[in-house]
């Protein structure tokens, strides 16, 4: 679900990150728990802030991080992409994906990854485990940059928001501020950048338009 580099640490957050999702299909099979959101409504609500970067120049799309491909009826019911590819990280995830979605593509090797006219991500930089936050937060910049050289038109992304009440925060998420992420693509990616922060969940949505 996570850009591939030689580092180890990298290599570590990716094997730990795959390994947690793999488990999640494995114990709940291709539905909204499988990919850990806690409701089909959350999962589709994050759809919904994540398609606010698709145009009318939008012909392809990359789903990064796409789970079972549960997105794909979300854009279908708003009017289809001709070309989507779906990557993930958990061979297994790929699997449920093609059984459900055998006319559309799905790789799990980066080396497999094409540019598209945008790419979204969803809930892909939130299990950080036992990583130490510096870690994790260098690991999500590096991905975020991934997915801007792999978008032609824009991309857009989800993190849980340091926003969140302080008693319901879990040690093993990451929750990020949401002024660093809107900053970093604002200078790093693009001029044109929108932060959607206020659709009812504990988290943001980062769009980026080119």
């Amino acid at each position: 679900m996570l850009n591939e580099t030689d580092d180890s640490m990298a290599g570590l957050i990716q094997k730990q990150v795959t390994d947690y999702y793999t488990r999640r299909i494995r114990e709940h099979g291709p539905c909204a728990s499988g990919v850990d959101w806690n409701s089909p409504q959350s999962q589709e609500l994050r759809f919904e802030q994540l398609m606010k970067v698709i145009d009318e120049r939008t012909e392809s799309l990359l789903d990064y991080g796409c789970g079972y491909g549960a997105l794909i009826d979300a854009l279908e019911r708003r009017g289809g992409i001709s070309t989507y590819q779906g990557f993930d990280l958990s061979a297994e995830m790929v699997t449920a994906a093609r059984s459900l979605y055998a006319d559309r593509e799905f790789v799990s090797e980066l080396s497999a990854l094409k540019t598209a006219d945008v790419a979204v991500a969803s809930g892909v930089f939130n299990v950080k485990m036992t990583t130490p936050t510096a870690e994790w937060e260098a690991y999500v910049l590096d991905t975020i940059q991934h997915m801007d050289s792999l978008s032609q038109h824009g991309f857009a992304f989800n993190l849980l928001t340091s926003y969140s009440d302080q008693e319901f925060m879990r040690d093993d998420l990451y929750y990020a501020d949401p002024c660093f992420y809107f900053d970093f693509c604002k200078r790093s990616c693009s001029r044109h950048v929108a932060l959607q922060h206020d659709y009812g969940l504990y988290e943001f949505t980062i769009l980026v338009r080119k």
